[in-house]
């Protein structure tokens, strides 16, 4: 079986990377600069333990792979770029099963969509990407959490084959038949990206509790089952964060975007929950804040942790946002 990694940054390069350290066969999708440097010097990948310089194939887009008909699909870009993506594999690979390493619930639905066999995968990983052709992971000796399971739910011998292979690579993985549950705490965790991308590393207080509690309320109102935080947490507790070249973690997925002046995926994080909201009548306005300051944020070019914990909370409260 081939693994094709589309959308090769922090997780794709990382899972990428660490499986064809451990003997898979290992195609990356990747784009701009960061493709060049793919292929021309290999994949850097850092961890505590050391570097390694990988030479994985590299392509820039679904039309420039020789299918062969063995292929399972991750997708690891942002859940903002789903949706073109998806038709690019469509045109090029025909129906291939796609597992959905994403953050967000909304990626399996446009996966489904097109795909008749699509797995959601939960990620549970810090890494890093900010520097073409180099993915740095923090955690050691377990790399990530990495639970799948069928779309909507269910778990086949190919999720038991990835979890397999995925757990032969320094990855705690199982095959997982109500992954969802997994994916919507994950979400909880995730409404917080926002907030320590405009707010800084520091920030979280008033805000994050507030957009949880909403979350929480739309959960409830629309009878989605999701894991309880001592399940969720229990794995988690075996990532050990160390520091690699002498530096620590900086920020997550949507302060890395930001960081790097591209667009962030907002919108199916706090907007899941808004959009939830609206279909199951449940306010939501610190969501749906977050969402038009992230929008804001990108196109002024601002800089992370350029906004104050004072400056959000003023947009709620005189129900204006700067468009």
């Amino acid at each position: 079986m081939r693994y094709v990694i589309y959308g090769a940054g922090a997780i794709g390069g990382t899972i990428g990377g660490k499986l064809f350290q451990h003997g898979r066969d290992v195609v990356l999708i990747a784009r701009g600069a960061h493709l060049d440097a793919l292929k021309r010097d290999g994949l850097l990948l850092r961890t505590p333990d050391g570097h390694s310089r990988l030479e994985l194939a590299a392509a820039g887009s679904p039309a420039e792979i020789q299918w062969r008909g063995d292929e399972v699909v991750l997708l690891t870009m942002k859940s903002q770029d789903t949706q073109s993506a998806l038709e690019a594999l469509r045109d090029a690979a025909g129906d291939v099963p796609v597992i959905c390493a994403q953050n967000g619930v909304a990626n399996e639905r446009m996966a489904l969509r097109i795909f008749s066999r699509v797995y959601a995968l939960n990620v549970r990983m810090p890494a890093t990407h900010l520097v073409p052709g180099e993915v740095i992971a923090h955690s050691s000796p377990v790399t990530g959490v990495l639970d799948l399971g069928l779309y909507p739910e269910g778990a086949d011998d190919l999720a038991a084959t990835v979890a397999a292979d995925l757990a032969a690579s320094e990855f705690l993985s199982r095959a997982e038949p109500r992954i969802m549950r997994q994916k919507y705490a994950k979400l909880l965790m995730n409404l917080a990206n926002t907030v320590q991308a405009l707010c800084g590393m520091a920030a979280a207080g008033d805000i994050v509790r507030l957009v949880r509690d909403e979350a929480l309320m739309v959960y409830e109102a629309a009878g989605i089952d999701v894991a309880d935080e001592a399940e969720f947490a229990a794995d988690s507790a075996r990532l050990t964060m160390k520091p690699v070249g002498g530096e620590g973690h900086g920020g997550g997925s949507t302060w890395q975007s930001l960081e790097r002046g591209g667009t962030l995926e907002t919108d199916y994080l706090n907007g899941e929950i808004a959009c939830l909201g609206a279909m199951h009548g449940v306010a939501t306005p610190f969501n749906r804040m977050l969402q038009f300051a992230a929008a804001q944020a990108v196109r002024n070019g601002r800089r992370p942790g350029s906004y104050t914990v004072a400056e959000l909370m003023a947009m709620v409260e005189t129900e204006t946002v700067k468009t």
